[in-house]
């Protein structure tokens, strides 16, 4: 059986699913990455799952993914916030036309963790729906598929899986991922590495 059939029965088997997307899904890199998010979707519409990205592109909300089932902790471009982080709101895209902040009148700038001062707040009510969630997957089968994340930020996925991984006995993980699909020895027997780029590995799936 190759990886692509093992991951496929996995999904179909599994309890919960815990997906990270990291930097190989970025749109700039993959000019057609919406029709990858709407492959993921088709294979995992029936599944109890939960997708934590680090993209900050916001593609991601433009799929017909679940939103409630997703949260990115790094913040998206499309939300605006004041470049000098005057105050703590955020504006949808093309609330401001003017992409002037309106308290203080500097530029706004995208809602991410690039900003000078990053508002959190944005992302906050769906970090605590994920936490929940995640604490619903100690026990039971979980398969956790990890996409293109590498050393970016490595405290938000990477790290993270691994320690959920590690705890759950009922868990597998694939790290799949052009460069860095390393895998540290309190996940082996439980994880397995695919040294290639994610996004062309999920293209074949």
């Amino acid at each position: 059986m190759t990886v692509n059939e093992q991951i496929l029965e996995e999904i179909t088997a599994c309890e919960k699913l815990l997906i990270g997307i990291g930097e190989e899904w970025k749109a700039e890199e993959m000019p057609d990455i919406g029709s990858l998010y709407e492959k993921m979707a088709g294979l995992i519409k029936n599944k109890d799952f939960f997708i934590v990205t680090t993209v900050t592109d916001g593609e991601i909300l433009k799929s017909s993914l679940e939103q409630s089932r997703l949260v990115a902790p790094c913040g998206n471009e499309t939300w605006r916030q004041c470049s000098k982080s005057c105050s703590k709101d955020i504006w949808e895209p093309g609330e401001i036309p003017q992409e002037v902040c309106p308290h203080c009148g500097a530029p706004l700038t995208g809602n991410t963790i690039e900003a000078e001062e990053y508002i959190e707040e944005g992302y906050l009510p769906q970090w605590k729906a994920y936490t929940t969630w995640l604490a619903g997957t100690l026990n039971k089968k979980l398969l956790v598929l990890e996409l293109g994340v590498g050393f970016k930020t490595p405290t938000v996925i990477r790290w993270p899986f691994e320690k959920t991984v590690s705890l759950n006995n009922k868990a597998h993980m694939y790290r799949i991922h052009g460069k860095f699909a390393q895998l540290p020895e309190t996940v082996k027997g439980k994880a397995d590495a695919v040294l290639e780029s994610s996004t062309e590995f999920f293209r074949k799936l």
